[in-house]
């Protein structure tokens, strides 16, 4: 069976919303979960999504769907709209879509639940809500560094300290059950950082998110970390992508609902 019409989550609202947007690997900005969508599949949980007819790509940062739009445009992509909104209130009445997918999403806001039975509401009942999210205290890194360690101590400190949940993944199948679907399939996944180029990715993006980001920001204003610390955990991680040794695994959880 074809999807008529499928929903991709960005982030949630602002009054519960928490750590700053930041892209990530497969999930990026709102524009590559939609485009994917509306184009080639590139995520396990809507392998099917290529033949979906439309989709709507959705975030609370104006700024965020704007460029999404551009992005679209440039890609030639067909059939994907993109929409401010919140992910608390979504602005789509009941049964609205085949499929809604959230990826690295449910981490980020203090109330998880809420946000999935609104998806929930707007899906089909014959469809499905998809969700990954990270497991932050799972991830496992070689060499051993001292300056990763202090990087995921502050990471997590900040996402709580924000009222999300950087082990999110581990509670997806909780958090499905108390959002009252009918039927929840979970399953893991993991990304494997260990190529030149992938580390080379990997370690460059966390060294400028701790420097020059708002996730750095809140570290120094909360008095976790100086600026001089963070730019000593920004060359730890140059230093771990330039290891031809170097290995990063990150865990996943994963779930595909019915309503």
């Amino acid at each position: 069976m074809g999807i008529t019409r499928a929903c991709c989550v960005r982030t949630g609202g602002a009054p519960r919303r928490t750590l700053p947007h930041t892209s990530s690997r497969n999930c990026g900005p709102v524009s590559t979960s939609s485009t994917s969508v509306a184009g080639p599949a590139t995520s396990p949980s809507i392998s099917h999504a290529a033949r979906v007819r439309a989709a709507v790509g959705v975030d609370a940062a104006a700024t965020i769907i704007d460029a999404a739009r551009t992005a679209a445009k440039e890609q030639g992509v067909a059939g994907v709209e993109f929409e401010v909104a919140d992910v608390y209130e979504l602005p789509f009445a009941d049964a609205t879509f085949d499929v809604v997918h959230a990826h690295q999403v449910l981490q980020h806001l203090a109330d998880p639940v809420a946000a999935l039975r609104q998806m929930r509401r707007v899906c089909r009942a014959e469809g499905v809500v998809a969700a990954r999210d990270s497991d932050y205290e799972t991830f496992t890194w070689y060499p051993a560094s001292p300056g990763l360690t202090r990087w995921l101590a502050l990471y997590c400190a900040i996402a709580r300290g924000n009222r999300g949940e950087p082990d999110a993944g581990r509670f997806l199948l909780r958090w499905a059950h108390e959002a009252g679907f009918s039927e929840v399939t979970p399953s893991a996944s993991v990304w494997c950082f260990a190529t030149p180029e992938d580390r080379a990715w990997w370690g460059g993006l966390w060294a400028d998110r701790i420097t020059v980001s708002a996730l750095g920001d809140q570290i120094v204003e909360r008095g976790l970390a100086t600026r001089a610390e963070l730019d000593e955990i920004a060359t730890a991680w140059r230093e771990w992508s330039d290891d031809p040794d170097g290995w990063f695994a990150v865990l996943h959880g994963e779930i595909l609902c019915r309503p």
